[in-house]
């Protein structure tokens, strides 16, 4: 059953991270895409003021207009000045006080009279100056959570498909597939709640423990405040109070670490932290010991770590595994699904995909 489940979760895995582009520009600025082992080209002009996600590129062409390339068709969003904003699979761009948002291939109209807004994986969060509001949209839903008295802002707290807010009366609550969850009344305390993706953690001042929300529930996973607790992809990790590193989800709690890490970080499917000059992940149920050195910088995403190796150069954990990519040095290097960018001095770029490197 456990090898079934295996091969279910990277199979899953596979399927989600199968499509998608991972976009560059060459020496002439052009915007080329990494498709299927080879380099396609989207653009023949300069390009400008590109974000990309797993799934699309957006960018402004020569003349300014706003674009978007799903790897299959690139399209005209926009000839107007917009600021935009992106994640790994939505995109919103203001015009004046119009709010739009580009969701699979669909426009929709979240409002005439927009403020300030950010872009998650499943959520678009804004303020609606009309009503003094701010909403949520999900699941092709646009819910107003609050409607302040005072000040409109955004939520302090916003993650990938969970939202903490609080209210006027200074109650913080919680926004989770299209439902409100109450977290408590906190008055003056300064609260740190840290957000993943169905799952979120923080101190709670008042009973002295740490709690996880998961599936709906919360869960007092510690009767004393933790240290560096952060969320991933259904679960968090924590150092308690001895320094000890923690791995919780689903009512399941193992330990990671007994030598107090210097560091540690996780984001969506990764963990990796710091002990004395070695650095180790944990990755696909997996404890991994990846470099005995302490990378000068690093990213995470989904279920990769790319970081500055020793000789200056780029190196990454791929399904498990410390691959060499390049050793030229300070190159600048991107995630997207599970393949890794590096783009070097001479605008020349090298794709590690499914074990391979692939170069333009």
């Amino acid at each position: 059953m456990k090898l079934i489940f295996k091969c279910l979760f990277i199979f899953s895995n596979f399927l989600s991270f199968a499509q998608g582009v991972v976009p560059t520009v060459d020496f002439n600025n052009f915007l080329v895409s990494f498709e299927n082992g080879f380099f396609r080209q989207i653009e023949v002009q300069p390009v400008s003021n590109l974000k990309a996600g797993d799934e699309f590129v957006t960018y402004l062409d020569t003349r300014g207009n706003l674009r978007i390339y799903d790897g299959k068709e690139r399209k005209d969003i926009t000839l107007l000045n917009a600021e935009y904003k992106v994640s790994d699979h939505l995109m919103a761009y203001k015009i004046a006080g119009a709010l739009r948002l580009w969701d699979a291939g669909q426009i929709y109209n979240l409002t005439n009279y927009a403020m300030d807004f950010a872009v998650r994986d499943s959520l678009v969060v804004y303020q609606d100056r009309r009503y003094s509001s701010v909403n949520v949209y999900w699941n092709k839903q646009m819910i107003p959570i609050m409607t302040l008295l005072n000040e409109v802002k955004l939520p302090s707290f916003i993650g990938e498909n969970i939202l903490v807010f609080n209210d006027n009366s200074n109650t913080y609550h919680a926004f989770w597939r299209g439902k409100n969850y109450e977290i408590g009344t906190y008055n003056d305390e300064k609260m740190n709640f840290n957000i993943g993706t169905d799952v979120f953690c923080f101190n709670d001042p008042y009973s002295q423990t740490f709690v996880v929300f998961q599936d709906g529930i919360f869960t007092e996973v510690e009767s004393m405040l933790a240290q560096n607790f952060k969320s991933g992809r259904g679960f968090v990790t924590y150092q308690d109070i001895n320094g000890n590193l923690y791995y919780y989800s689903n009512n399941d709690k193992f330990q990671l670490s007994n030598f107090a890490p210097n560091f540690t970080d996780t984001k969506d499917d990764i963990t990796i932290w710091g002990e004395s000059n070695y650095l180790f992940a944990f990755v696909n149920g997996e404890k991994k010991q990846i470099a005995n050195y302490i990378p000068k910088d690093y990213k995470l995403k989904n279920n990769i770590c790319a970081f500055r190796n020793i000789m200056g150069g780029v190196s990454a954990v791929i399904n498990g595994r410390v691959e060499e990519i390049t050793n030229l040095q300070d190159a600048e290097y991107e995630i997207y699904g599970n393949k890794v960018l590096v783009k070097l001095f001479n605008k020349s770029s090298i794709v590690f995909s499914n074990g391979k490197k692939f170069t333009n």
